[in-house]
């Protein structure tokens, strides 16, 4: 899931400071679940906002909606009909969603809640830690699961490296050494041959070297 924590309040209330009404907009997917962007979440900075602009005697409207997804075109749509009521949206998607909702409504400012960190994992309530950088070439298949590209600190397709001590990196000493775990998950799985194969020069031109990407399914398409 894409990770997000919610931007500092004090950022939040300078970029809609000059506005009179303002629309809280929450997103049901992945920055619910990091409880950075949820119906809750909502709720708990709508009522801080409107606390603060009450004792700064700035009768503020501010109304809050959370949208099942803001990187869809169907839901964005039950905005239509009230968007031009706002002066500004805040988004409390990740920044995929923040954009996309600004395209569908180029009139209406859209500003980001929440700064998007990664792609991750859960690993325990209110923890969570990245797994996926997104490359575009998949080659977890040959690194036992373990993704070299986003969990080595040099993103080494062929390591470790030799400053990794005792199974720890060398950038941060509380950090498992990415290969380590390669290596280890490799020979539990009787797979170590596939450590002995040099990966190739990586071809990175399905990251964001091109550009923005997109995926066209041409069986899916209406």
């Amino acid at each position: 899931m894409i990770v997000a924590e919610q931007k500092p309040i004090e950022e939040i209330i300078q970029e809609i400071q000059d506005d009179h009404s303002v629309l809280i907009l929450g997103c049901n997917e992945c920055v619910t679940v990091c409880e950075a962007g949820g119906k809750k979440e909502v709720a708990v900075l709508a009522s801080a906002l409107r606390m603060h602009f009450m004792q700064q005697g700035d009768q503020k409207q501010i109304e809050e909606k959370t949208l099942e997804r803001q990187c869809d075109s169907e839901y964005l749509e039950e905005l239509r009909a009230q968007v031009d009521r706002y002066d500004s949206v805040l988004s409390l998607a990740c920044g995929a969603g923040v954009q996309f909702t600004a395209e569908k409504y180029p009139s209406t400012a859209i500003y980001p809640g929440v700064n998007t960190k990664f792609i991750g994992v859960t690993e325990e309530q209110g923890y969570w830690t990245e797994r996926c950088q997104a490359c575009g070439q998949c080659i977890l298949a040959k690194t036992g699961g373990i993704c070299p590209v986003s969990r080595c600190a040099k993103r080494l397709l062929n390591g470790p490296c030799g400053g990794s001590t005792q199974g720890k990196c060398e950038i941060n000493p509380e950090l498992d050494c990415a290969w380590q775990l390669i290596i280890d998950r490799l020979s539990s799985l009787d797979k170590l041959d596939d450590y002995e194969e040099l990966v190739p020069i990586k071809d990175w031109s399905p990251d964001r070297a091109g550009g923005p990407r997109k995926v066209v399914r041409e069986d899916v398409t209406s």
